[in-house]
């Protein structure tokens, strides 16, 4: 390329397009010019490398690289760029590729650079990434392995289904136990041949509920070549693949024979099943864990799984109020008795229970409560039981003595007053739970409880 004589200014303008930073080094490698064109390297404080030594202004690891470019190239020898690292005032080194080119006999030279910094940085991103993508793969085999050991370790016997062609894609050596000829592997297989046909129609309803849902569903299926039926259980969980169904099943073995023909624990459990009276289990933070068939029965459920890890609370009338008196009561005398109350009905209508409630101390706390339906009692108790004939009796006898204006004031006042007691009874005394409960505010729970003489029955700490 043939481009003339070139004025220094010409020559300056064109050092300064191509490079982001030139220096003029004389034969001993001291710079005698430097000419900065990007402001990110001003940093580095170029302007005081004039009368230094250009490897002095560098790391110690670069020192070498540009001893040899300084050195008289070879003939024929083409220009190389390298990359020199510069140690800046923040601590960091700053990465600059350098050229060298001759500028005459006298030995001076001219090292054209250009910032690598945009290129580091994407180059110690790249670097972070692929040690992300490490770390992720080695965290995702601990936790396969993790799958893996608690899979066929585990005393249940599990089997996973893919949801779209209803294979088994994997299955324990507890699930293999259930197929009797070990030659007949359960992987691979259609889930609805590991049944019997007669049970084939529940499997079916079973999965696409799990499905619908997203819940666990159970039913009672027999297993090809079992004795017994089974209880199997279903979960749907999602893969890359699609969604996948966890099945679980569990043998219910004969009952062990005995003098009275059964197991005590396990006619225990059937009392329990089978009780007139309902029975709801939870954990210490009130989530339904277990219930018998007249608690699903006295709320409208079908299945536990539709009640299963909800709050207790959300099925009481009264939500929190109730709760909040039933979990303080069990937290300092661990017992409760007879608790009035009402559920809601998943149709939404109420529904009149006492409740008994016991804390279960073992591992975790647990909560047992014992629910009692007392609308028909209510419907059958005679109007003395309930205490109100000899009020209504004696409300009789005003009648003609005082204008009926105050006859139904005065009742008004005694319903009021026996409903203000009733809930301070129920809630303990404390007025902030008897007024929600009551559906008033606290402020108009004061005003009556003054005008019926009642503030010296409460803790006067209570009203602060």
């Amino acid at each position: 390329m043939k481009l003339g004589n070139l004025s220094a200014d010409t020559l300056a303008q064109l050092v300064n397009v191509s490079s982001d930073i030139a220096l003029v080094l004389n034969q001993d490698g001291v710079v005698e010019d430097v000419s900065v064109r990007k402001t990110e390297l001003l940093a580095l404080g170029c302007q005081a490398w004039i009368g230094q030594s250009w490897a002095d202004t560098t790391t110690s690891e670069s020192r070498a690289k540009v001893e040899a470019m300084i050195k008289p190239p070879k003939p024929g020898e083409d220009v190389r760029w390298r990359q020199v690292n510069h140690p800046s005032p923040q601590g960091t080194d700053v990465p600059v590729q350098y050229a060298v080119v001759s500028l005459g006999a006298d030995g001076r030279v001219l090292a054209l650079g250009r910032d690598m910094e945009a290129v580091s940085l994407l180059q110690r991103r790249l670097i972070e990434t692929q040690q992300s993508i490490e770390r992720d793969y080695l965290r995702l085999r601990h936790v396969e392995a993790k799958f893996r050991t608690l899979f066929e370790t585990s005393a249940e016997a599990v089997m996973v289904v893919d949801a779209s062609s209803y294979r088994v894609l994997d299955a324990n050596a507890n699930a293999q136990m259930f197929a009797k000829d070990s030659s007949k592997k359960l992987v691979g297989r259609d889930i609805y041949e590991c049944f019997e046909p007669g049970a084939r129609e529940d499997m079916q309803s079973l999965l696409r509920m799990a499905h619908a849902t997203g819940r666990v569903e159970m039913c009672r299926a027999r297993f090809v070549g079992a004795g017994l039926d089974c209880t199997v259980s279903a979960s749907v969980f999602r893969q890359e693949s699609g969604p996948q169904f966890l099945v679980r099943l569990l043998a219910l073995d004969a009952l062990p024979a005995g003098r009275s023909g059964a197991h005590p624990q396990n006619l225990f459990a059937e009392a329990l099943e089978q009780s007139p009276d309902g029975f709801v289990l939870t954990d210490r933070s009130g989530r339904i864990q277990s219930a018998n068939a007249e608690f699903l029965s006295m709320l409208g459920a079908t299945a536990l799984s539709q009640l299963y890890g909800q709050p207790l609370e959300n099925w009481l009338l009264r939500g929190g109020v109730d709760w909040g008196v039933l979990l303080t009561n069990l937290r300092s005398q661990a017992m409760v008795k007879e608790f009035a109350t009402e559920l809601r009905q998943m149709a939404g209508s109420p529904m009149a229970v006492e409740i008994s409630a016991l804390a279960l101390a073992g591992d975790e706390t647990s909560y047992a409560f014992y629910v009692r339906d007392v609308v028909r009692r209510r419907a059958q108790e005679t109007p003395a039981a309930t205490g109100m004939a000899g009020s209504v009796a004696e409300l009789s006898h005003l009648v003609g003595r005082m204008p009926m204006k105050d006859i139904v004031g005065e009742t008004i006042d005694m319903i009021e007053k026996m409903c203000i007691q009733s809930a301070l009874e129920l809630t303990g005394n404390n007025r902030a739970s008897a007024a929600e409960m009551l559906g008033l505010s606290r402020q108009s729970l004061y005003v009556k409880l003054r005008r019926f003489g009642m503030v010296s029955e409460i803790d006067p700490a209570s009203l602060n």
